[in-house]
């Protein structure tokens, strides 16, 4: 094979690597389509608990995927100020920052619901991450709040990236009510079952229809 066929072959090989806004925004919109697959109300009873947590483990793994991505592309970690401390962290890089932890959460709760099976393996290797992962999301959607509205106004229904960030937030709402919602009772009950699955289903839609907004293909028609 010549040098000059080689080339190109590395080039590829090599992009398949780099984030793209593209790569974060197809890695979530899977990663939400497999947490709705789970949580749907009526098919998540139909596929049962072990199916569905499989469905939330491999969903986990592209939360996790896009939030790295996210992280990677959300430019650097402070910027020079006019005030004291002469630096500061960046809104948006700490929007990603905290995302991308609670992706990390999610994976740890989705991979311990598979393998958790008393009480307070549930309590403790489960619903904690989970918890945490959620309390992450719920942060990270107010910051982006904050991110945008130092590039934009703050109430600017007229272009897409606001509803992106609006959606992004009320399905990190959505989270939240979930975590509640499983929280394991001493008898292996959840605190609201009907909770938890409407809360991740919701938040799912959410972040399928936030990363589908923002999407470079998507904008260009």
């Amino acid at each position: 094979m010549s040098s000059a066929n080689v080339a190109p072959m590395e080039k590829r090989r090599s992009s398949v690597f780099v984030p793209t806004l593209t790569k974060q925004s197809w890695s979530f919109m899977i990663g939400s389509s497999l947490f709705a697959l789970g949580s749907a109300p009526g098919l998540s009873t139909l596929m049962g608990t072990n199916l569905s947590n499989l469905s939330f483990f491999v969903g986990a793994w592209f939360f996790t995927a896009a939030g790295l991505m996210q992280l990677f592309l959300s430019g650097a970690v402070s910027v020079d100020v006019d005030y004291a401390p002469g630096r500061m962290v960046r809104a948006e890089w700490l929007t990603a920052a905290t995302q991308s932890f609670g992706t990390i959460m999610f994976n740890i709760s989705t991979t311990a619901a598979l393998y958790a099976k008393s009480v307070s393996a549930e309590d403790r290797f489960v619903w904690n991450p989970d918890a945490g992962g959620s309390v992450a999301f719920l942060v990270s959607g107010v910051l982006a709040f904050v991110a945008y509205s130092r590039v934009a106004r703050l109430w600017d229904p007229g272009h897409r990236n606001w509803w992106s960030v609006l959606i992004n937030f009320i399905g990190c709402v959505a989270f939240g009510f979930s975590a509640v919602g499983a929280y394991v009772l001493s008898d292996g009950d959840l605190v609201n079952s009907a909770l938890a699955n409407w809360g991740t289903f919701i938040g799912a839609i959410c972040f399928f229809l936030t990363s589908l907004i923002v999407l470079p293909q998507w904008q260009r028609r």
